[in-house]
């Protein structure tokens, strides 16, 4: 078996059609069919069905798309890999971040590395933590920055702090003195992050309001923590953000109420590839890990 073959499969169990997958490939059909019968041959599976009128993946076919796409985003990580290694410290390092995390922080990061790693091209992104473990899994970032849990058998993860939750309001709208009144706030208009952006966080937002006895109408989403903030500062919602947040914030128009009674916390963590033991991601790791917020 070689990779033409794994390609030539690919091809056709995306297009499910013979002739288009030729033309992706630029060879002729015949040549495809027999790329494809020995590699069933070999395999001693039928891997598709054919008729005059389609062409489907049979149930085998279906799981060997799945593992052969699984390999080829492992050779390219691979590959990836292999470059920056030839290019010890000089090249491209990603880092992908949540939001949520005060930018005075990301900023100190790269300035450490800048001081060591003069010739390495820095690249910060802005995204989810699940979009974050697939970027990292297929070898798009170097490391993460993300609000656990986290479950993958490739990525090593750091537990950098533990972060609490606090309440965000504008003052000349809202007016709350302690915790005890917080019950009060069940008619306001709440401004949370999207759930397809950050279940698990959305989850753990709905589980506090619970806690303080309400479920919040959530009038308002957005998908980054400053939109969110801003909103609230616009008189448009309140909403729950994390303490990291509210203790780096000094808009003297947002009022910020730690929530201390309930039991809750979210773990941000730093991510790896288990694979990756380079000097400039020990570095950075190095360097935040001591930072507990």
């Amino acid at each position: 078996m070689e990779l033409r073959h794994l390609k030539y499969f690919l091809a056709v169990a995306e297009e499910l059609n013979f002739t288009k997958a030729s033309e992706k490939l630029f060879i002729s059909q015949p040549p495809l069919s027999r790329q494809i019968i020995e590699l069933e041959e070999e395999l001693q599976a039928k891997l598709f069905i054919r008729n005059n009128k389609k062409v489907a993946l049979t149930e085998a076919g279906k799981y060997f798309e799945k593992e052969v796409k699984t390999l080829f985003q492992d050779l390219e990580r691979i590959s990836l890999k292999t470059k920056k290694i030839a290019e010890n410290v000089s090249g491209e390092f990603r880092i992908a971040y949540i939001g949520s995390i005060y930018s005075a922080v990301i900023s100190d990061l790269i300035k450490h590395l800048k001081k060591q790693f003069p010739y390495v091209n820095f690249k910060l992104f802005e995204v989810s933590t699940t979009k974050q473990i697939d970027a990292l899994e297929q070898g798009k970032i170097e490391m993460g920055i993300i609000r656990s849990p986290i479950h993958s058998p490739k990525i090593k993860s750091y537990l950098w702090f533990k972060d609490g939750f606090s309440l965000v309001y504008n003052k000349k709208s809202v007016e709350i003195k302690s915790e005890n009144e917080i019950l009060k706030l069940k008619e306001e208009t709440f401004v949370f992050f999207n759930k397809d952006y950050a279940p698990h966080y959305h989850d753990v937002l709905l589980e506090l309001c619970a806690f303080y006895g309400f479920i919040p109408k959530i009038i308002h989403e957005a998908n980054n923590i400053n939109s969110i903030i801003q909103l609230v500062k616009n008189g448009l919602g309140i909403s729950i953000v994390p303490s990291n947040i509210a203790r780096n914030n000094l808009d003297p128009e947002i009022g910020f109420m730690e929530l201390k009674k309930v039991n809750l916390y979210t773990d941000v963590s730093l991510i790896t590839s288990k694979d990756d033991h380079s000097e400039i991601t020990q570095s950075a790791v190095g360097f935040l890990l001591p930072q507990r917020r």
